[in-house]
């Protein structure tokens, strides 16, 4: 159990229909959800210590527990762990995003269920980077971040998500304004192809997805290389809070910016 987290079991069908059930811990009641998911590292203090900075800004935080032991980091055994997950994610599948998404939808949905007017954000990393991307598509996620996006892990220049899920993802981007996606220049997992992939199937014609791109060799942006990317690292997760307030917290204006689209 998490300290100050309340713990529910949640219950959704996956793309194939097959319902699949994860513990979610949730705290703070602000009229904001801020979901963190999972890198492939679980749920450790760093990913705690992010928490915390969401819940200090005012922000009510959701944390589903995919995988792994909690409040540590445990690299090998989740490893192992994802791949006896092989029906809920897809770590090699270029072109479709893994099923585990449909559950996720369905827990951003369950957020609104006794408040229609929660404002809910994503925040996707590393295996569940591209989910953010995915999410934005939802009728219920207003705002996203794919921090070091990097499924398929075998190829760098695919996405993890069909025609159909970018299409639906653009046309959202359109109606709510703009996502994040950040990585190290050096990252050895989301390297410089995958965010020319991204580059490519959202921004042709407007600048539906930022690309930031930090200096260094790191690969965790917003949680284990926080402190070793230094200035630019702390700068991004600033970039990160000030994108969530402005819309999630403040009045706003929809849809991109006429300065967005490219002529």
């Amino acid at each position: 159990m998490l300290e100050g987290f309340t713990k529910r079991q949640f219950s959704a069908p996956l793309a194939d229909g097959h319902r699949v059930s994860h513990d979610v811990y949730s705290q703070g009641t602000g009229p904001a959800t801020i979901v963190i998911i999972q890198e492939l590292p679980g749920i450790g203090p760093e990913t705690l210590s992010l928490a915390d900075v969401f819940l200090a800004r005012g922000f009510r935080v959701v944390l589903p527990h995919l995988l792994g032991p909690l409040g540590k980091i445990s690299m090998a055994g989740n490893l192992v762990r994802v791949f006896c997950m092989r029906r809920q994610l897809k770590l090699f599948e270029k072109n479709q995003s893994s099923p585990i998404v449909d559950w996720l939808k369905a827990l951003c949905k369950s957020e609104q269920a006794d408040d229609t007017a929660r404002k809910i954000g994503v925040v996707g990393m590393c295996l569940t980077g591209n989910f953010a991307l995915s999410l934005i598509a939802d009728d219920s996620v207003l705002a996203a971040v794919a921090s070091q996006p990097s499924l398929p892990f075998n190829d760098q220049n695919a996405l993890h998500m069909s025609d159909n899920e970018i299409a639906a993802a653009r046309a959202q981007i359109d109606q709510k304004g703009s996502v994040l996606a950040l990585r190290f220049q050096g990252d050895p997992l989301c390297k410089a192809p995958k965010f020319a992939a991204i580059d490519q199937a959202f921004n042709q014609d407007a600048q539906r997805v930022e690309l930031i791109e930090l200096p260094g060799k790191g690969h965790s942006v917003l949680t284990l290389d926080l402190l070793k990317g230094g200035k630019p690292a702390q700068a991004a997760l600033d970039s990160v809070l000030g994108y969530f307030e402005s819309r999630l917290q403040k009045p706003e204006k929809r849809g991109l910016d006429s300065t967005a689209l490219k002529t």
